[in-house]
């Protein structure tokens, strides 16, 4: 199929998807990590891999599984907020193996973190520059958990930035995935657009998000409605954009926890079948 990327590239504007996140980020930094907390005690075994490479550059991801994982568990490809691939998205990494997943932390910025919103917005906008990168990133990282690790069933998450690219990813590998989650990521709302959308989605969104309106995630779900897509869309009130980051000042931790009960029950399901 033709790729579709709907993350726009805009080059400035008040309709900026980089403006609009970096107002959104404006005066946050990822500086601690309360989530670290629930994995006390949690068998998991973690490394950093290598998956693919770019450029001639090698990219190295983080990979987490429970201690001693049968060949046969489904795996879940992890997408990085504006941010990069730091603690927190590590943390969300370890949480998902605990839960009984392969799971692999993409980076999609080549190593490059930060805790910057300036720089961020930077990292964001470059990566949107050169979009046929960033999916041939995501498809090395469905091959290396199909290939290397053996993974028959196979979901993809994102927040943020990488909700956006959970989506993405989701249509231009549609085939190769079996449950897509969102969190607060840019949407296509035309049916048309995802029409090859063929497996579960599960949208998660803030009432108070102006980065990512309400209305889009209405349109959204009318769309999934439309082309007979299941999913399960959920809004939170009173939660603004990036509620589920604990490391982030707009952390809602009520939100954060009703939604990661129901990303959880929704990957079991559709991932386990359970």
């Amino acid at each position: 199929m033709p790729l579709l990327i709907i993350v726009p590239a805009c080059a400035g504007g008040g309709d900026d998807y980089t403006e609009r996140m970096a107002g959104e980020h404006d005066g946050d930094e990822p500086v601690s990590n309360v989530s670290s907390e629930n994995l006390q005690g949690a068998n998991i075994s973690t490394e950093n891999v290598e998956y693919t490479e770019t450029d001639g550059e090698t990219i190295s991801g983080y990979y987490a599984e429970p201690e001693n994982a049968s060949e046969d568990i489904p795996a879940i490809i992890v997408i990085h907020e504006w941010w990069g691939l730091n603690e927190n998205i590590r943390t969300m990494t370890d949480q998902l193996a605990a839960e009984g997943y392969k799971a692999l932390a993409v980076d999609l910025y080549s190593g490059e973190v930060t805790e910057s919103s300036e720089e961020a917005q930077q990292l964001m906008q470059q990566a949107m520059e050169d979009p046929e990168t960033a999916i041939e990133n995501l498809d090395a990282a469905i091959d290396y958990l199909k290939g290397e690790r053996s993974a028959d069933r196979l979901g993809v998450i994102g927040w943020c930035f990488g909700g956006a690219w959970s989506l993405n990813i989701s249509l231009a590998s549609a085939d190769e995935i079996d449950a897509t989650v969102i969190y607060y990521g840019h949407l296509e709302t035309d049916p048309a657009a995802i029409s090859d959308l063929n497996h579960p989605v599960l949208g998660i969104f803030g009432e108070e998000d102006e980065g990512i309106p309400v209305e889009d995630a209405h349109e959204f779900e009318a769309a999934l409605q439309e082309i007979g897509v299941e999913h399960e869309i959920h809004i939170y009130e009173g939660a603004d954009h990036a509620f589920a980051n604990p490391s982030g000042n707009n952390y809602n931790a009520e939100a954060a926890e009703d939604a990661w009960e129901k990303t959880t029950s929704f990957l079991d399901r559709t991932l386990k079948g359970e």
